[in-house]
């Protein structure tokens, strides 16, 4: 749903609330007290290159059973740089569910604000599931797992496609269950918050600093709800709304995906618009899509109308291109995918316009010799790649969803007819949930609003492909202490992206100074290289000045 700038105490409240919902809810099993405490973790950090730091986590399988069985957990720190200023760890996560917080740590630690690096231990762990942790592996094989993905469109169009998509995922499910039985019935993002209790504990602080990205907006609510009085400062960037995410409202959950009740498919759509916008304000030759003719901003154009006309070409023939390696053929699903994942970071938007003008090209019968669309890598003998395994077993933990699969193809033409393009996509990301064998008890689906120690951060992006915008206004208003603030641009997630959000971040992180309500920020860098005079007056503004008006579109 990811970026790289890219135990349990129980107040007497929280013991009526319990009673209240029933001891035999979801959300009362949630909350009831442990057994025993779990064991703190001990950790045995090692050097493990760059500076970096490793350790492995052992932490119960079962938080019911505190005392049995165990699990490992992969953790990962860059040290403080100032050692004598140090206030603690920042836990981050890159989302998913299925990303590693180990690799991002590896990978992009060295890009964070200098401040944040000096102030903290920068710390990333791979949840119980996923990557160097324990593993779900729902194949003998990294072969056997692509060879399966392989098979499948990236998403169902036709009803041939969408009854072959059922049962594939009908036997994914099934190996899934048959090889972590154990482990799904216990990978929930609720207990993953426990583990993330445990390992702030084993780091020494009191309370928890954290960062969360897309998914991992989820898992800081979660645990902002269940250890309300161990928040020191939370940032939940990219947010996914957590009662649509959990349980939907009302009686959603028996007729839409969780996928589809998140929206998702309405922010890439806002976002392909802003595209588009931007492509024809670009020319041709920042953006080869733009259809403006003669390679000047002179005449108007309508990028729109043109990406409607090559989808429309691509539903009656997919495009095959000559390459070294053989034929390739890019069909509507593969070029619907193409876009929403170029979508995601503006860095990528003049790729974009080139790959979407070589296949309107293509598609019109013009010989195109180069393609810029990535080929898939074949896995040869590295380690079993679980991430989309991991996907699978944390989304089906924690979601309701539908009990017949035939709800995703119904659901996927409503939210085609709203958010053209990307109903079906956003609401097939789920069909691993359709016939899912395991449940898990220990799974958390509120209440949101149990007030915190500190107040949390919220931070949306106004034109987001992943987390609208209007999930970080309602989590904003959902959670009882929480601040919203706003990107005024585009792509997924705020952070890295302008120089506003990542100062009130360090500030909000390192000193717990929230920015002031209604903050609206905008990127450093315009998409295409064009230049707003508007923006670049709004991004002089300081921190603590008067906010610019976002656009909200809904409030126009």
């Amino acid at each position: 749903m990811g970026n790289r700038r890219t135990a349990l105490r129980l107040s007497t409240a929280t013991v009526f609330l319990a009673l209240a919902l029933g001891l035999n809810s979801p959300a009362a099993a949630a909350l009831r007290p442990l057994k025993a405490a779990p064991p703190t973790p001990i950790l045995q950090w090692t050097d493990c290159g760059g500076g970096l730091q490793c350790a492995t986590a052992q932490v119960p399988l079962d938080y019911e059973e505190p005392l049995g069985q165990t699990i490992s957990l992969a953790l990962i720190r860059q040290p403080a740089l100032d050692v004598a200023h140090r206030l603690g760890s920042l836990f981050v996560n890159p989302g998913g569910p299925g990303g590693s917080g180990v690799d991002v740590v590896r990978a992009f630690s060295q890009f964070f604000p200098l401040e944040l690096q000096a102030r903290f231990d920068i710390v990333g762990f791979d949840p119980r599931g996923v990557g160097q942790s324990t593993p779900v592996q729902c194949f003998a094989s990294a072969q056997d797992e692509f060879a399966f993905l392989a098979s499948l469109p990236a998403f169902p169009v036709t009803r041939a496609e969408e009854a072959a998509f059922i049962n594939s995922f009908a036997q994914f499910d099934a190996s899934c269950a048959a090889r972590n039985r154990n482990l799904l019935a216990h990978i929930s993002t609720a207990n993953a918050d426990r583990d993330m209790d445990l390992l702030r504990q084993a780091v020494g602080d009191r309370q928890l600093t954290y960062l969360g990205l897309s998914y991992g907006t989820y898992l800081g609510a979660s645990y902002a709800n269940l250890f309300p009085d161990r928040v020191r400062a939370l940032v939940l960037d990219g947010v996914i709304e957590p009662v649509e995410w959990a349980t939907g409202r009302g009686s959603e959950s028996a007729r839409l995906p969780f996928s589809t009740r998140l929206r998702s498919d309405a922010g890439a759509f806002k976002t392909l618009n802003a595209f588009l916008d931007l492509c024809d304000q670009a020319g041709p030759a920042r953006c080869p899509f733009a259809t403006i003719s003669d390679g000047t901003n002179a005449q108007a154009g309508d990028a729109r109308e043109k990406f409607d006309a090559l989808m429309a070409r691509m539903l009656e023939q997919p495009v095959v291109f000559s390459t070294p390696f053989g034929p390739i053929t890019i069909t509507y699903a593969d070029a619907v995918s193409l876009t929403l994942g170029s979508l995601y970071d503006p860095a990528f938007w003049p790729a974009l316009g080139g790959a979407l003008q070589e296949l309107w090209l293509a598609s019109g019968g013009t010989e195109v010799q180069s393609l810029q669309y990535q080929l898939a890598h074949v896995p040869g003998a590295q380690p079993y790649p679980n991430s989309f395994d991991a996907f699978a077993a944390i989304i089906c933990a924690d979601t309701d969803n539908p009990r017949s699969p035939s709800a995703w193809p119904r659901a996927a033409h409503q939210a085609d007819d709203r958010a053209p393009y990307f109903g079906s996509p956003w609401t097939y990301a789920s069909m691993p949930c359709a016939q899912w064998q395991v449940s898990d008890s220990g799974r958390y689906t509120g209440p949101w609003n149990r007030p915190t120690a500190n107040p949390i951060l919220v931070v949306g992006n106004l034109f987001d492909p992943a987390t609208r915008y209007e999930s970080a206004v309602s989590l904003s208003h959902l959670l009882a202490r929480a601040r919203l603030l706003t990107l005024d641009g585009w792509g997924h997630t705020a952070f890295l992206k302008s120089a506003c959000i990542d100062n009130a971040m360090v500030r909000y992180l390192v000193d717990g100074q929230l920015p002031p309500s209604g903050t609206v920020c905008t990127p450093d860098v315009m998409p295409f290289g064009l230049s707003s005079p508007l923006q670049i007056a709004a991004r002089a503004q300081p921190i603590a000045g008067r906010p610019t008006s976002p656009r909200i579109p809904w409030q126009q």
